[in-house]
């Protein structure tokens, strides 16, 4: 082989390390911009939490749900009020544990004004319906009786609470601090 053939393999491989060289550098730049791309696309949801991430399951309205019909189980069962106050320890553990990050809706949802309605109208009902019945001659006073009213009260509670929550999730939506 001549020395120009050498010469020119030379020549030819450096240029194919350049090429190679050049592609990586374009290839990495390729990424980057990507990632730019995305995370200005991100940037518009930044700080913005998601409904899913904020919602209360709606099993967590059960424990407030047993909590509502207390006055009636305790009158039915005088001698569960030991459970009751565990289960009101257990709500405030999950409440501080299990839904930590979503805490914040549950903040929002304990001061708004749409939470303060259902807690007046549940104690509304709960007067209401038992004057309604002591007007009428039938009063609450079996332990079955009891039992079936602490059932509607929870259900009511559950029901208007998740009512609550939906409401309030849609207003933070529509005010652009949520995203759907």
């Amino acid at each position: 082989m001549s020395s120009i053939t050498v010469g020119a393999a030379v020549v030819a491989v450096e240029q194919v390390e350049q090429v190679e060289q050049v592609e990586r550098v374009e290839q990495v730049e390729r990424v980057e911009q990507a990632e730019r791309v995305e995370q200005a696309g991100d940037a518009g949801n930044a700080g913005v939490p998601s409904v899913a991430g904020m919602r209360l399951p709606v099993w967590f309205f059960g424990f407030e749900g047993v909590l509502a019909g207390a006055f009636d189980l305790l009158r039915a069962f005088p001698s569960a009020w030991p459970a009751l106050v565990a289960l009101g320890a257990l709500n405030l553990a999950v409440s501080l544990t299990v839904l930590r990050r979503r805490l914040k809706l549950a903040k929002l949802l304990w001061r708004g004004k749409g939470t303060r309605k259902v807690a007046f109208a549940l104690v509304g009902l709960r007067l209401g319906s038992h004057l309604l019945l002591g007007a009428l001659g039938a009063t609450v006073s079996s332990t079955a009786g009891h039992v079936l009213f602490a059932l509607v009260m929870a259900g009511v509670t559950v029901a208007l609470l998740a009512w609550v929550q939906r409401t309030a999730l849609a207003a933070l939506v529509a005010a652009g601090k949520a995203s759907a």
